[in-house]
């Protein structure tokens, strides 16, 4: 178990003894202290590139953990969604590591934490996001983990020569960090809230029913991202078209011995056609008898952990509205509609009841609407209401329109509001000027009562709702002033 290094000598730079070796980390606002770009597996580089996570190794003296470490590699986003949502590159092959906001750096404080998991559907985002900084947990009493893994097809490509959901098991990996060194940062390994948003709250649902994680955590919250597994044979035929266009066997040995730049642009490629809407060829979870032996919704609603759910009222509207979709798929009218309703599976009498329900929504709307209620609402309503569960879960929508026209509430405007990190420049790229602060210490404070209480503080949910919700119609809140207009 890990210990305090004992051996501060300035008040401006905390020192805290891991298993591997001493860190050195930053004090932050309010004697606040931050430990940034900590290895907690080995550099996923050469032979280790598609394989299982191994320790990191120990290091003599005192390692700076001033600044971020490594990013995962990855590609851009396009250029639309790039104007959005930020994604920060930093070189270096020790991608595995992970950074702790913490309000007491020694061991014996006991306090709860919360490990974060971003999204970017598992190909992009890092930890190193700005609006994911931890300061605001860490005033509030919490010890804030942030943590990267392996993306695309280096981290969920399907081989038959490589260990399956390597991302997951990066992630497995941090959380068994934390259970050993979280003490010595001021923390309680017996509890751990693990929370994430789109692509990180499907590894949340992956880590409730992965069974190699059980123990691990003992609260879990779930943001726009349910439980779920793709089919084998759609990420085996991901790995296969990059094969071919890198004319290599489809092996991980094979991918092994392509250039770095090489595999990510084949991948790109491979990539371009799809979309959490439409589907295409993937990277993602795939059941597995070594690390996911079950689907992870059916496993996850069969756990006894309180659970924090929830989506935004409008999450088709960041996928849609960027690309300039929501036009065409309007001037298409009722096809876009039947399309919606046969690629959701949904009959008449749902999208009657839905635009009884949204009476002014176009058919670009009802389509997104139809589509994310398959993807993620019903999911997590079934989560959520899953029989024989004897552990509470609170369910939420946020609904609060983003000031940047043609946004509304969509798929991740929410983030600024649970860091509270509205006041960090990049926030204003998705949710636009004049968002309202209030609105971002209520949802914030939910979350830390969810992490220290385990209540959020409004009733769990009772199998038809409503949902709790933060910025609806009728609430009194600055509205947005001069909406910035997507490019």
């Amino acid at each position: 178990m890990a210990t305090a290094a004992g051996e501060d000598r300035d008040p401006d730079r905390p020192r805290v003894r891991t298993e591997y070796g001493v860190v050195e980390g930053r004090t932050g606002p309010g004697g606040t202290a931050v430990f940034r770009g900590v290895p907690y597996a080995a550099p996923p580089v050469g032979a280790r590139r598609f394989a299982a996570p191994g320790p990191p190794g120990a290091w003599d003296g005192v390692r700076d953990a001033g600044a971020y470490g490594p990013t995962a590699p990855k590609v851009p986003y396009p250029e639309a969604f790039a104007a959005l949502l930020p994604d920060p590159e930093i070189p270096g092959d020790d991608c595995l590591n992970l950074n702790v906001w913490t309000p007491r750096p020694r061991p014996g404080a006991r306090l709860p934490v919360m490990v974060w998991i971003h999204g970017g559907a598992l190909t992009r985002g890092s930890s190193a996001v700005p609006v994911y900084d931890g300061s605001a947990f860490a005033r509030d009493g919490v010890v804030l983990v942030s943590v990267n893994y392996r993306l695309g097809v280096l981290g969920y490509g399907l081989f038959p020569d490589a260990p399956a959901n390597r991302g997951l098991l990066d992630q497995i990996a941090a959380l068994t960090w934390v259970r050993e060194n979280i003490a010595a940062f001021g923390g309680d390994p017996g509890r751990v809230t693990v929370f994430g948003e789109s692509a990180g709250a499907i590894s949340t649902g992956a880590l409730l029913a992965a069974p190699r994680a059980a123990g691990l955590f003992h609260r879990a919250v779930l943001q726009s991202g349910a439980p779920e597994a793709l089919p084998r044979d759609r990420v085996r035929a991901m790995v296969r078209r990059m094969a071919s266009l890198l004319k290599v066997p489809a092996t991980a040995e094979a991918f092994t011995g392509v250039a770095l730049p090489d595999l990510l642009a084949a991948q790109a490629t491979v990539l371009r056609r799809s979309s959490p809407l439409v589907g295409g060829p993937a990277c993602g979870l795939v059941t597995d008898p070594d690390t996911l032996p079950q689907d992870p919704l059916e496993a996850a609603a069969a756990t006894d952990v309180p659970l924090l759910l929830g989506w935004t009222a409008e999450e088709h509207r960041l996928w849609l509205a960027p690309t300039g979709a929501v036009r065409l798929l309007d001037r298409l009218g009722p096809l876009s509609v039947a399309l919606g309703r046969i690629r959701s599976g949904k009959d008449r009498a749902a999208v009657r009841a839905l635009r009884a329900e949204r009476p002014g929504a176009g058919p670009a709307d009802l389509l997104g609407h139809l589509l994310t209620d398959r993807l993620l609402r019903d999911p997590l309503r079934a989560l959520a209401t899953a029989a024989g569960r004897t552990e509470p879960a609170f369910v939420y929508e946020f609904a609060w329109p983003s000031g940047v026209a043609g946004l509304g509430s969509c798929h991740a405007l929410e983030l600024g509001f649970v860091f509270d990190t509205l006041d960090v420049p990049e926030a204003s790229w998705l949710a636009g000027p004049g968002a309202p602060q209030e609105l971002a210490a209520e949802m914030h404070t939910a979350w830390v009562r969810f992490a220290v209480e385990g209540d959020p503080g409004w009733a769990p949910w009772n199998g038809s709702g409503p949902p709790r919700v933060f910025g609806g119609p009728g609430l009194e809140e600055p509205r947005p002033v001069t909406p910035r207009v997507l490019p």
